[in-house]
């Protein structure tokens, strides 16, 4: 039965991994599928499928890519999600129409959900909830929110997984890891983008995504973060209730941060709930290392006495303690305009190719200081500052930890949110006092004795291993088992159109033979004769006939005349 189990999801993953490679020649990225090496795919989809490319090629390659990704489904879209947080490895222009997809799809009855929640809860719907309102609060292509009331007489909210969804998913995530790999194993220089590790980290985003568990303990561990602060408010999770696919949250019935007439019309204090906000918000990152990741106005409400509730846990990041010490020694270096700092730091911390211009990125980063060298501290955008930042840095292929790329996001939403409710509203103000704590324990006696045992106990362990290392090393050598794996890139489609060359010129040759042989043998005027031609010419005449339209067809079919 499990072996049945893994050929159904194997075909499901070829039909899905054939269905991409269709989507995508159809909105003109053969020449991608090409230096993947999937030329008889595209000539295939080609034959198959017509298209009308006179639309398609008026459209931009990013927005081409926007539209491929939103037929292809949730899956996709949630990855165009995932790379428009990544300037790091997607042009500017791809980024800004990723963030255009929208997790949107159209709801499904409650009554096909139903099976799934008895499925998950492990009984009666009757059991949990003493009513539902079959009307869904919002519907993404992951799960489906309705209000309810358990029986004990709580208002809450049930968050459904769509049916299917999973499996769905797992076949997309399979059709993607086979492009990666073709991609890391056809397109030189694609390890500087690292396809296949792209696909990991976004396989662990999504299944994390969906699930609900999961973002249930996510929920209690920001509350258990903020015991101490009141202005803050968390949904209750009621964990009966709850499963894998079935999240049970208490309702909020709040006031969306967004709508400001409304918070004015309520008497409450939109400068306070700025100031909150950016509070809330830098005390996550920059102490506790652990932030929301999707802080759109969608999901920020706002209660009586200016309390704010943050909503939908799905996506969070994390900044552990050398992120963040990266993070504020970044900011300091560009304060001080010290670029010979800033690139000292970025070659310790990020992913550097071996070709780095370092004489033309210290130009542009000390263009960028400039730029903001004569603007007020409160006018500045530290959000802004730092995407921009991060912008400069990826034309020079360095790459930065993806929860840094999430984090810079999510401020520049914090800061906009900010400057709608207060005009007035300076994040750098805000984030001073979280910079000299910072600076203070980064050269405090404490820190320093720390860092120093560290590096002494990494010496210790170098020293340690070494003898063993080169023991091993040289007892390879010894048994002829030292080996070292030298791998060609792209080197696999010239192989491919190599061999079909020769394939072809060998078929040339034998038509060639083929038809110089039965001449000669139609001179002859000896043995049978066929129509008063001899029988063995009239066969190769007639053999060499069938492999000369063979091999045009084949030449015209591959579009290369």
């Amino acid at each position: 039965m499990l072996s049945f189990f893994k050929i159904n999801r194997n075909i499901r993953s070829i039909r899905r991994y054939w269905n991409v490679v269709r989507v995508l020649s159809a909105y003109g990225f053969d020449h991608i599928l090409e230096m993947l090496g999937l030329s008889d795919m595209v000539a295939r989809s080609k034959r198959l499928f017509r298209h009308d490319s006179s639309v398609i090629y008026r459209l931009t390659a990013a927005e081409r890519m926007r539209l491929v990704l939103e037929e292809l489904g949730p899956t996709f879209i949630k990855l165009g999600q995932l790379l428009s947080t990544r300037p790091d490895i997607v042009p500017s222009s791809f980024v800004r129409e990723f963030e255009k997809l929208q997790d949107s799809v159209p709801s499904i009855s409650f009554e096909e959900l139903k099976v799934q929640v008895e499925r998950e809860l492990g009984g009666s719907i009757d059991l949990f909830y003493s009513e539902i309102d079959p009307v869904p609060l919002a519907a993404a292509s992951i799960a489906q929110v309705h209000r309810a009331r358990l029986c004990t007489g709580e208002d809450v909210v049930i968050k459904v997984r769509r049916p299917g969804v999973v499996e769905l998913v797992e076949s997309d995530i399979s059709a993607l890891m086979g492009l990666a790999n073709l991609a890391e194993h056809h397109i030189s220089g694609s390890e500087i983008y690292d396809p296949i590790g792209v696909v990991r980290e976004f396989a662990r985003s999504i299944r994390r995504e969906m699930d609900f568990t999961r973002e249930g303990r996510t929920i209690e561990r920001f509350r258990d973060n903020f015991t101490t602060i009141k202005w803050l408010h968390f949904p209750k999770v009621f964990w009966d209730q709850t499963s894998r696919g079935v999240l049970t949250l208490e309702y909020v019935n709040g006031i969306k941060v967004s709508d400001l007439e409304s918070l004015e019309r309520t008497g409450l204090d939109r400068r306070l709930v700025a100031r909150r906000g950016a509070d809330a918000f830098l005390e996550m990152v920059l102490n506790h290392g652990f932030f929301h990741g999707d802080p759109h106005p969608g999901n920020v409400m706002i209660l009586p006495e200016n309390v704010i509730c943050l909503l939908d846990y799905g996506i969070v990041g994390r900044v552990d303690d050398e992120q963040k010490t990266f993070l504020s020694d970044i900011l300091f270096a560009i304060i001080k305009r010290d670029m010979d700092e800033v690139i000292s730091l970025l070659l310790f911390a990020g992913d550097i190719s071996d070709n780095l211009n370092v004489r033309a990125l210290k130009r542009d980063l000390s263009n960028f200081v400039d730029s903001y060298y004569e603007i007020p501290l409160q006018d500045i955008e530290v959000g802004r500052m730092l995407v921009e930042f991060i912008e400069i840095i990826t034309i020079y292929n360095i790459r930065i930890q993806p929860d840094l790329m999430l984090l810079a996001k999510s401020l520049v939403i914090i800061e906009g949110m900010g400057r709608n409710l207060d005009p007035d509203f300076n994040m750098v103000e805000h984030l001073r006092p979280f910079m000299e704590k910072a600076l203070k324990q980064k050269y405090s006696a404490r820190r320093i004795s720390r860092d120093v045992n560290s590096i002494l106990l990494s010496y210790v362990n170098l020293a340690r291993n070494l003898p063993r290392d080169v023991k091993e090393i040289i007892n390879r050598i010894n048994r002829n088992k030292f080996k070292i794996d030298l791998e060609h890139r792209g080197l696999d489609k010239f192989t491919a159109d190599f061999d079909r060359s020769v394939n072809r010129l060998s078929s040339s040759l034998i038509l060639a033979a083929l038809i110089i042989g039965s001449s000669i043998i139609m001179q002859t005027d000896k043995g049978p004769k066929l129509l008063g031609f001899p029988v063995l010419a009239f066969l190769g005449y007639t053999v060499a006939g069938i492999i000369g339209l063979w091999l045009v067809y084949a030449i015209i079919r591959s579009g290369r005349m």
